[in-house]
């Protein structure tokens, strides 16, 4: 069975306050879980965290959520909900792959890309999206390989890459989409300058069956140049951030007889370990 994986978005406090407003623009969307610390939702049926972490680390443009929207009035809701007070990367606009596209920050610093189209049969309609820029600025291929080589049942839906007039981008990647474990993603290389790159704002947390899957994916992501972290956090080589847990770890620390023992057990560990885990 597919594993579960789905965006962390890391908040200063306000992530009910974000998972409110982003539920109330979408569509099939509700909150599923607020326990202070961890805020679950849905939008379009698409799982996201909510992680009121506290100010160390921010949300960049690295990862954004691109969402195909089907009618001119559904994007301009969007794109008016999400951009009051806030500023646009892109403004909203006819441009060569879309008769209307638009980037933005929202107030919570999320970062969401917008466009008009039709939306490809077996494709969700919120996608995280990965943009490779400054020291990283030319991976986004070898992202993908390694990631849909990682994740069973991945595939590659299309690579749209800068051919060899297109100096200096030529052989980077303009635009890609992917699938890992079924869930769909999108990847591109950005040239230029820029003053952010890939952080612990946003992460792609990863819940696992068993203790088996846990170290796969661990192992293979830490021994191809990724780095350790806390509490089933690593980066890989690219820098960007995972969380590998096991499925079973929200009904472990929901007890209300064993939850703190389990948080203090977890606070201790690099990778979980699920059978620590149920000891405690």
């Amino acid at each position: 069975m597919p594993s579960p994986i789905y965006p962390c978005l890391w908040f200063d406090g306000n992530a009910r306050e974000a998972a409110e407003l982003y539920c109330s623009l979408f569509g099939n969307s509700t909150i599923t879980q607020d326990s202070g610390l961890v805020v679950n939702f849905e939008i379009e049926g698409k799982k996201i965290m909510g992680l009121n972490g506290g100010p160390m680390f921010k949300i960049t443009p690295s990862i954004s959520l691109y969402v195909t929207c089907e009618s001119d009035a559904e994007i301009e809701k969007l794109w008016n909900g999400l951009s009051e007070g806030e500023f646009a990367m892109m403004p909203l606009d006819a441009y060569p792959w879309s008769p209307r596209y638009g980037w933005l920050v929202d107030k919570f610093g999320m970062t969401w890309q917008l466009t008009l189209g039709d939306l490809p049969v077996g494709q969700h309609k919120i996608i995280p999206s990965f943009l490779f820029v400054g020291s990283q600025y030319g991976n986004a291929l070898k992202a993908v390989a390694l990631y849909t080589k990682l994740f069973p049942g991945s595939k590659v839906q299309h690579l749209d890459i800068f051919g060899p007039d297109e100096q200096p981008q030529s052989g980077n990647l303009r635009f890609g989409q992917f699938s890992l474990d079924s869930e769909s993603f999108a990847a591109m290389d950005g040239s230029g300058e820029h003053e952010f790159t890939f952080s612990e704002g946003v992460s792609l947390v990863v819940e696992c069956e068993d203790q088996e899957e846990i170290d796969n994916y661990w192992n293979t992501l830490i021994s191809d140049g990724g780095e350790e972290s806390q509490c089933g956090w690593l980066k890989d080589r690219f820098g960007v951030s995972w969380q590998i847990i096991p499925k079973a770890l929200n009904s472990l620390m929901s007890d209300p007889e064993k939850g703190q023992r389990v948080m203090q057990k977890l606070l201790t560990m690099r990778k979980l370990v699920i059978s620590e885990l149920e000891k405690a």
